[in-house]
C-alpha cells in the first residue's frame, strides 16, 4: 500500500479497474464518479458538453470524460484502457476504465493486473453473460483481492429488487466457482447517478454503500511484515570519488516484505550470501525499510552484483530455476507456438527462454482446459512450459503479484508477447548454471 501525506493528513491510494460486456455501461459509470465527485476540471466538463451537443444529446455524456480516444468517440466503444485519477478528502484514486470486447480481454488484464480492486458492470436487463463470466474469471485469475459486483441499469427495470437479487446470487455463485471469497454487489443507474455516489432515492430496499462509500471504505492496507522481502537489483552504485571510493551500494524498489540492517540475505541466481551492512532512503541511512519504497542496500562483503540479481532473506529466498510452468495471457497478435525463442522479463531481469510446451488452453466461458491448442492466439489464457538459458527466482503468483508475474517478449523487434503467472516454480539440478549453448538457444 502506498500513502501519501497531504495537508489534509495521509490517505491511501486505491488501484480499481472497471470492466463487463458492451454497452453495460462502464465509461458512464467513471464518468458519474468523476462528475459527482467534484473531479471534473471546469474546461473539460465544457468539452463534454460541447460533444454531447454535436451529437444531438440534451445532457452531458459522462462517457466521453474517459473515451478519450478519436476512434472510441465516433463508435461510442471504449477500446483501449483509459487510465484517470482522482481524489476524495478520504482517499486517492487510480481507475482504469477496461473495453468490453472480447477481442479486448487483453487490455483488460492489463488494466487489472495491478488493481487491488474491480467493478465488474451488469447490464439489469441482460443479466451475466459471457463476457461477465469471462471478465469475472480474469480479475479470479490476476488475484484482484476485491470484486464488486455493479448492477447497472436499474431505472430500465422499475428498480425492481428481484431482478438485482436474482442477478447478484447468479454472479455470486460463479465468483465463488472461481475462488473469489466475497463479492459485493450494488444495484445503480450510473446515468441517472442512483447510488454511484449518493444514495438512490428509487431502491429504499437496498441499505449498503454507493459505488464511492465501498471504495472509499474498502480496505487495502497491507502488512509489509507479511510476506517474504525481495529486493531485485536495478543498478550498481559506485561513485567515483576519493571520498566514496570504497562505496558500493544495490538501487531498487523493494518488491515485497521487509529488510533490515543485520539481516542475513542470498543473492540470487548466484546463491551466495551476505549481511546487510546499510540501507540508504532518500539520502538518509535507515535501519528497516519496507514494499514499495525504492532504496540502496549496502552488502558486508564484496559481491558480483548486477542489474537483475534479486536480494532475498536467506531463510525465506526462492529457489532458481530454468524450468518454468506457468498461466499466461497472450496478448499480441501474432500467435505464440511451441518452439519459439522468447525473451523473459521477470522483475529487472531479462533472459532468452524456449516455449517448450503449450499443455492446455483455458475456456472462460465454462472454465473448461481445451489440451494441447498447439498454440495461443491474442487474447488467449493457457499454460505453458518455458526452458530458460539463465535461472530465475520466481515466486509463485498466488504468493505474490510482483515476483509471480513476467512478460514474455518478441527478441527481435521487442515486442510484448504474453503476460505469466508463475505456477509452483520448481528448481532442477544445475539450475545455477547458465546453458551452455546461450547464442544457439539450445537450452
Amino acid at each position: 500500500m502506498m500513502t501519501s501525506t497531504t495537508g489534509a493528513g495521509t490517505t491511501s491510494l486505491l488501484r480499481f479497474a472497471t470492466a463487463g460486456s458492451v454497452d453495460d455501461g462502464k465509461s458512464t459509470l467513471v464518468g458519474r464518479l468523476l462528475h459527482d465527485s467534484k473531479s471534473v476540471l471546469a474546461d473539460q466538463l465544457e468539452a463534454v458538453e460541447h460533444a454531447s451537443r454535436n451529437r444531438g444529446q440534451d445532457t452531458p455524456d459522462l462517457a466521453l470524460l474517459t473515451d478519450g480516444l478519436r476512434a472510441e468517440r465516433e463508435q461510442g466503444i471504449t477500446i483501449d484502457v483509459a487510465y484517470r485519477y482522482f481524489a476524495t478528502p478520504r482517499r486517492r484514486f487510480i481507475l482504469a476504465d477496461t473495453p468490453g470486447h472480447v477481442q479486448y480481454t487483453r487490455n483488460m488484464v492489463t488494466g487489472a493486473s495491478t488493481a487491488d480492486l474491480a467493478v465488474v458492470l451488469i447490464d439489469a436487463r441482460n443479466g451475466v453473460v459471457e463476457q461477465t463470466r469471462r471478465h469475472a474469471a480474469v480479475a479470479a485469475l490476476l488475484r484482484v483481492p476485491h470484486l464488486v459486483l455493479a448492477v447497472n441499469k436499474m431505472d430500465l427495470v422499475d428498480y425492481a429488487e428481484p431482478v438485482f437479487a436474482d442477478i447478484a446470487d447468479a454472479f455470486s455463485a460463479y465468483a465463488a466457482s472461481l475462488g473469489v471469497p466475497e463479492v459485493t454487489a450494488i444495484p445503480i443507474s450510473a446515468l441517472a447517478g442512483d447510488n454511484v455516489v449518493a444514495p438512490s432515492a428509487h431502491m429504499d430496499w437496498y441499505g449498503g454503500p454507493t459505488v464511492l462509500e465501498h471504495l472509499e471504505t474498502v480496505p487495502v492496507v497491507t502488512d509489509p511484515t507479511g510476506e517474504p522481502a525481495r529486493f531485485p537489483v536495478q543498478y550498481v552504485i559506485r561513485p567515483q570519488t576519493p571520498e566514496h571510493h570504497d562505496y558500493r551500494g544495490y538501487a531498487g524498489q523493494i518488491a515485497s516484505g521487509v529488510l533490515s540492517v543485520g539481516e542475513e540475505v542470498t543473492v540470487l541466481p548466484s546463491g551466495r550470501t551476505s549481511v546487510i551492512a546499510g540501507i540508504d532512503h532518500l539520502g538518509t541511512s535507515v535501519a528497516t525499510a519496507w514494499a514499495p519504497q525504492s532504496v540502496t542496500v549496502r552488502l558486508a562483503d564484496d559481491l558480483d552484483i548486477s542489474r537483475g540479481d534479486l536480494i532475498a532473506p536467506a531463510l525465506t529466498a526462492p529457489a532458481p530455476t530454468r524450468d518454468v510452468e506457468a498461466t499466461v495471457c497472450h496478448v499480441a497478435d501474432r500467435p505464440l507456438r511451441v518452439g519459439d525463442r522468447v525473451l523473459v522479463k521477470h522483475t529487472t531481469r531479462t533472459v532468452k527462454a524456449i516455449v517448450k510446451d503449450i499443455p492446455s488452453r483455458l475456456t472462460l466461458d465454462d472454465l473448461s482446459q481445451h489440451p494441447a491448442p498447439g498454440e495461443l492466439t491474442a487474447n488467449d489464457i493457457g499454460r505453458v512450459t518455458l526452458r530458460t538459458a539463465e535461472p530465475l527466482a520466481l515466486d509463485p503468483y498466488t504468493r505474490s503479484r510482483r515476483t509471480g508475474s513476467f512478460l514474455l517478449i518478441d527478441p527481435t523487434d521487442g515486442t510484448t508477447l504474453t503476460a505469466g503467472m508463475a505456477g509452483e516454480a520448481f528448481a532442477v539440478e544445475g539450475a545455477a548454471t547458465p546453458a551452455a549453448d546461450d547464442e544457439g538457444w539450445d537450452f
